[in-house]
């Protein structure tokens, strides 16, 4: 039964319905403290009736026998429900004598029933219905709002966007359909989804995106029904965390919606309009880099994510049985891409799932993430590689900016941020460039000194080193060249003069690296070699060196982390919000 916490006065006329099962609550008035809630008996009499339906019902002249014995007056029945067979068939929604409110059974019809509902987002706009239409509307119940018989419901639809819908008082039926929908909508929990049926007409809402219009309702059904209880309310996980800091020297200060929490219950996590809005601007970065590439002629390939060996070399590898045998999961799809322009594909490129066994529990790591990869022949240098990159990074932010600016703005009212400084040409910067841009840092107290300018950048260094190259070359995005051969993969090209340097790259974006690239060892003697320095196993490799010596291109291509690049251009704090179900040494579920 559905309990509610307050009375509703049964009004002075009634319909009458058919004989049915009840099981309801009875809740004293408050006026009458000396009697407590009871289960309510009801007599199956021919005259007993109801203002709704079989599922949301108000009962008039329904006493206890407690209530009867004392002979006091005032009691009501709030809330009911019925037995699972008298709920409502979907196809009987629009019979014209169909209840008021109710409950669907669940929907598996054999045939469609005739409604056909409209896009929240469309309306009141030019494209869809006009003012006075009657239309039908599917979305979740956000918000409710009742005083005395008037009824006032938010709806939302796909995150985004939301609409009054309301119930006032009716002189035709003297308030009996305006009190079922009260109770009905009293009753559901918020968060479940409804049908409404309603007359489309004008108002002034500023409170929901569908601003200039409003549904006046006639009749609602639900769909599914949420739990009393959520993990947590939306109006709190929406909030930003500017809105949460201000109010913590109030008497009532908002609650903070823990990341933990969050994640546990992700789902209901992304219905908040920013963080749903976060997985649309991944899904536009995904496929505006396959516009970008295909529309150079690059050809999208899918390779194999169980391997025989290591595409990366190095321990962090999630190692997994294959009938026997020892096989891992890829940690790129690099030895592939090679090979695919060994088989003479003009230029190929990858969006699919990477694989890293570290045990990084930061902000900016993943066990689990999706690669936006790309290998490419080449004349005579990697720099051509590093201007295809550059251009392809360079339309997906401006097909951000073009064509998904209301997601943008969505996400920034709760999670705010600037647009990257980005330039025409490529910004690239040479080892030795940034190691003397480092020794300036840290002359000046901002860091420590190098002790060892071969070794790999840290995580502060590529942020000072981010913000010196913004200030020295107005760029939010560049690439730092020539990285020491020992701190580099395999299969990365040594540089020809100076064999301790590489032909590699990193790709820096807002102070982070997003990607890593390089000219790749296409010769399979110079490959041997780089293996045997570097302590790898050639064994598993054999079908991947195999493959140059049949004749091969020199090639090079880079390898890029989608939700990283989310992460930066949205300047999101942590990067699980750019992930839908988030991997990391901590969690594997949901």
């Amino acid at each position: 039964p559905m309990h509610l916490s307050s009375i509703e006065w049964a009004g002075p006329k009634m319909r009458r319905l058919p004989r049915l099962t009840w099981s309801a609550t009875v809740i004293s008035n408050p006026s009458l403290p000396s009697l407590s809630q009871s289960r309510l008996k009801l007599r199956p009499a021919p005259s007993l009736t109801c203002s709704a339906c079989a599922t949301a019902v108000v009962l008039a002249g329904a006493k206890c026998v407690r209530q009867q014995r004392a002979g006091q007056r005032g009691f009501v029945v709030i809330a009911a429900s019925t037995s699972p067979e008298d709920r409502l068939g979907p196809e009987d929604a629009t019979a014209p004598s169909a209840p008021v409110v109710g409950f669907y059974e669940v929907i598996r019809p054999r045939t469609p029933p005739g409604v056909t509902f409209e896009s929240l987002e469309l309306l009141g706009t030019k494209q869809g219905p006009p003012n006075g239409t009657e239309i039908w509307v599917r979305a979740r119940v956000a918000t409710v709002r009742v005083k005395g018989k008037s009824t006032f419901i938010v709806l939302r639809h796909n995150s985004f966007y939301t609409l009054q819908a309301c119930k006032f008082k009716e002189d035709e039926d003297g308030g009996e359909s305006a009190t079922a929908v009260a109770i009905f909508f009293k009753s559901l929990p918020l968060e479940s989804i409804v049908d409404v049926r309603g007359t489309l007409v004008e108002a002034n809402v500023s409170s929901c995106t569908q601003a200039n219009v409003e549904l006046q309702i006639q009749r609602a059904y639900c769909v599914s029904r949420s739990v009393q209880t959520l993990p947590f309310l939306m109006a709190d996980a929406r909030r930003s965390e500017a809105e949460i800091a201000e109010s913590e020297g109030s008497d009532r200060p908002f609650v903070r919606v823990l990341p933990d929490l969050r994640l546990d219950n992700r789902w209901l996590d992304l219905r908040v309009p920013a963080n749903n809005a976060i997985l649309r601007l991944k899904a536009a970065v995904s496929q505006l880099y396959r516009e970008s590439l295909a529309s150079r002629g690059f050809v999208e390939i899918h390779s194999p994510k169980l391997i025989a060996g290591e595409s990366e070399g190095g321990a962090e590898v999630f190692r997994v049985d294959y009938f026997g045998k020892q096989a891992s999961l890829a940690q790129s799809p690099q030895l592939y891409k090679q090979m695919a322009i060994a088989s003479d594909l003009p230029g190929v490129f990858e969006v699919g799932p990477v694989f890293r066994a570290e045990n990084s529990n930061t902000n900016r790591h993943l066990c689990e993430f999706t690669g936006l990869d790309l290998e490419m022949p080449i004349h005579w240098h990697y720099e051509e590689v590093i201007g295809i990159v550059h251009d392809t990074l360079l339309s997906i932010f401006k097909g951000l900016e073009a064509s998904f600016a209301k997601e943008i703005l969505v996400v920034k009212q709760m999670y705010p941020s600037e647009a990257p400084k980005l330039t025409e040409k490529p910004c690239i910067l040479h080892w030795p460039e940034a190691m003397d841009l480092l020794a300036e840092a840290a002359a000046e107290g901002v860091l420590a000194a190098r002790e060892d300018n071969m070794a790999d950048l840290s995580t502060q260094e590529e942020k000072v080193l981010g913000a010196m190259v913004l200030k020295k070359f107005g760029t939010d995005l560049f690439f730092l060249d020539r990285y020491p051969s020992s701190v580099r993969p395999f299969y990365t090209m040594p540089c020809k003069d100076q064999p301790e340097y590489s032909n590699s790259y990193d790709v820096i974006f807002r102070g982070q690296e997003i990607g890593s690239g390089a000219q790749r060892c296409h010769d399979p003697e110079l490959l041997e070699a780089r293996c045997a320095e570097l302590g790898v196993d050639t064994g598993p490799l054999q079908s991947y060196i195999e493959s140059f010596r049949h004749g091969v291109s020199p090639h090079g291509g880079v390898g890029l982390g989608l939700e990283r690049i989310v992460q930066l251009y949205l300047e999101l704090d942590n990067i699980r919000k750019a992930v839908m179900f988030s991997r990391d040494p901590a969690r594997l579920s949901p």
